[in-house]
């Protein structure tokens, strides 16, 4: 990804319920439901066929963002209320999941 469409700041605010990743360009506000049903890991998603694992209405109502950590320069880790912090968001798949909600 170019430097020039690397976030500047990441933060989650448990009193909106939202991400917002202040990018260059612009700013995106991402609800915690809609980056918890998104997540593309091996336990949301089939690894081979792609279809997805994690249905969605099993996600809780309240979920919340506990912590959330820098992995390199290209994503970060979103640890969840739930106990599922095995998924990557990178900056590709945030930038695509605000175009798509």
């Amino acid at each position: 990804m170019p430097e020039k469409l690397l976030p500047r700041d990441v933060k989650a605010s448990r009193q909106e319920r939202v991400v917002r990743v202040l990018w260059p360009d612009r700013e995106d506000v991402l609800p915690f439901i809609l980056l918890r049903a998104e997540c593309q890991c091996a336990h949301c998603v089939n690894e081979w066929t792609g279809e997805r694992i994690l249905d969605p209405a099993t996600i809780p109502a309240d979920i919340s963002i506990e912590r959330m950590e820098l992995v390199g320069n290209y994503a970060v880790r979103v640890y969840w209320s739930d106990g599922h912090q095995s998924g990557l968001y990178t900056w590709e798949r945030l930038r695509v999941l605000v175009a798509s909600s």
